[in-house]
């Protein structure tokens, strides 16, 4: 049994403390529970239960602040969490009483709909942790953290604070993480933040910041994660390298140029440079370090060949939408057993798809459309059993489509449309069990869609267009949704009825066939309803049915 033993004040104060409250979903009554140490959200220091130490109250749906001032009744207290509330504002009598509680040492009003200008911190000596993201709280920050003595944390993301970065957050200058993301600070990135020597995490994401990086960022040694992504940032500095502890930098979408600092990876686990205006080519070293486990550097003007140096310990490589030409180092690439993300879209590689992909036994998603990728694909793909997405649309490939593809059981989209492929579609593609989307248009594939293609029961779009496919179009797996695109092919004679089942389906493409009519056969047992909306659909929703060959379309009764 757990006895409480607080001191009457504190009982008292719990006690009045549950009556301003006023919500059920917290059921603090101390008629069936007379010790406030176990009211949910209440802890106290244990063993004694002397005094309450942390009062919860998140996601209660409090709309009014009038009970903070009683929360600083309570002079042990160091946790304080009022987060993901409807509290409008923090009152004067709080800042003021709670300022005074040396021990109170989290503060975290998050997910609030505080408005207004940052308030002042007076006091709150032992405040270490503060945390007011996902407000609407607006204006500049000058002064008003600046007493905060003991603040090594501080959130302010997703609100509407505007002005320079601020930089007086706390005289001792202990901070050690700093959180502004999703706000409208704008100018440079000021050097004093320099002048927080403890800092390991710096988060300025999505703000307006412009200019270069300091480079006397690289003084911040104990930095572990740098965030700057969407702001308009030009100049990456070559001293973020000398940063031993640095283990992400995240600086996508901003006005980066020029060529990518070398060594910047020497210590770096995930680095983040997409969309920016990078040039020049990727230096031989840049992803061979050892700890490197993510880069993404799509959409920049990269040029030149891939690295053949990369690291054992890659998980996720994008260098799409670059101008990088020659081959695909295969060979390396194929060493990598941790490999999950391989993105490599819309460049200019040549050469053919080496079988060694095949050894990369992790991989769940590969991605080498829009290349100038040759020959044909080969067989060994099948061997990627965890690869759930497959692209490569918009290359030069030739050749069958290897009937081990089906081995690819995880598999949820395949796309190799635009290409040259020929043959037939193996009818074991129907095995892919979790196949939501299959792209095969604008091939020269010839013969008929697999009888079994009804056993889809995942498929949710499914696009043959662009081919040289005849005989009779079977019936198709009820789910599909997005599209079936049958256009521009050999198919004729009767548009099957059973395309009447497709009742959930968003675009329906015949056209440019040798279809002869719609023969419709209604029996006293068939609803001619269902007819009657098949030929709607079609007139609805076929592409260029105004040029189709329909020569006519009626229904006929038996």
């Amino acid at each position: 049994m757990v006895l409480s033993e607080l001191s009457s004040n504190q009982q008292t104060t719990m006690i009045n403390l549950s009556k301003s409250l006023n919500v059920t979903s917290i059921s603090w009554d101390i008629n069936k529970e007379p010790n406030p140490c176990l009211w949910k959200g209440v802890s106290c220091k244990a063993p004694s239960n002397s005094s309450v130490i942390q009062i919860s109250l998140s996601g209660v749906s409090l709309s009014s602040s009038d009970f903070l001032p009683l929360v600083c009744q309570i002079e042990s207290l160091q946790i304080l969490d009022v987060s993901g509330n409807l509290l409008s504002k923090i009152p004067s009598g709080f800042l003021s009483d709670c300022g005074e509680l040396d021990g109170l040492k989290l503060i975290n009003f998050s997910y609030n709909n505080l408005e207004g200008s940052l308030p002042v911190f007076v006091g709150f000596a032992g405040l270490e942790f503060l945390d007011l993201s996902h407000n609407n709280l607006s204006g500049a920050i000058d002064l008003e953290l600046d007493g905060l003595v003991g603040l090594k944390s501080l959130n302010l993301s997703v609100n509407h604070f505007t002005g320079s970065v601020p930089t007086r957050l706390g005289k001792s200058k202990v901070l050690k993480v700093l959180q502004l993301s999703m706000n409208k600070f704008h100018g440079i990135i000021p050097v004093d933040i320099v002048g927080y020597r403890n800092l390991t995490l710096i988060d300025f994401s999505s703000n307006n910041i412009s200019g270069s990086v300091p480079d006397r960022i690289g003084e911040l040694s104990k930095l572990e994660v740098l965030i700057l992504s969407s702001n308009s940032l030009s100049g990456i500095p070559q001293s973020l390298s000398n940063i031993t502890s640095l283990t992400r930098f995240a600086a996508n979408s901003n006005k980066f140029n020029g060529a990518i600092p070398a060594g910047i990876t020497k210590h770096l686990r995930n680095l983040d440079l997409s969309y920016n205006s990078l040039s020049g080519s990727i230096s031989s070293d840049l992803l061979s370090p050892l700890n490197l486990q993510t880069v993404d550097l799509s959409n920049n003007g990269l040029s030149g060949s891939i690295p053949t140096a990369l690291s054992p310990s890659l998980v996720r490589l994008r260098l799409g939408s670059n101008s990088l030409d020659y081959v695909i180092p295969t060979a390396a690439i194929a060493t990598l057993q941790n490999l999950t993300y391989l993105e490599l879209e819309n460049n200019a590689l040549t050469g053919l798809i080496s079988p060694e992909l095949g050894f990369c036994q992790n991989l769940m998603l590969l991605n080498l459309a829009g290349n100038q990728l040759s020959g044909s694909l080969p067989m060994e793909l099948g061997k990627l059993s965890h690869l759930q997405v497959l692209k490569l649309e918009l290359n030069l490939l030739t050749g069958q489509i290897p009937i081990q593809i089906a081995q690819m059981s995880k598999l949820s989209i395949l796309n190799i449309s635009w290409n040259s492929l020929n043959g037939s579609i193996p009818p074991s593609v129907a095995s892919l069990k979790n196949l939501i989307d299959m792209n095969l248009q604008g091939n020269n594939l010839s013969g008929s869609i697999p009888e079994n293609i009804g056993s889809m029961t995942s498929l949710m779009e499914l696009q043959l267009g662009e081919n040289h496919l005849s005989g009779d179009i079977p019936s198709m797996p009820t789910t599909l949704q997005i599209a079936l695109n049958l256009s521009s092919n050999l198919f004729e004679g009767h548009i099957p009825v059973t395309l009447a089942r497709l009742t959930g389906l968003e675009i329906l493409d015949l056209s440019n066939n040798k279809f002869s009519d719609l023969m419709i056969r209604i029996n006293e047992t068939q609803n001619i309803n269902q007819w009657a909306k098949l030929i709607y659909t079609l007139k609805r929703r076929v592409h260029g049915y105004q040029h189709s060959c329909f020569k006519n379309l009626w229904l006929r009764s038996s």
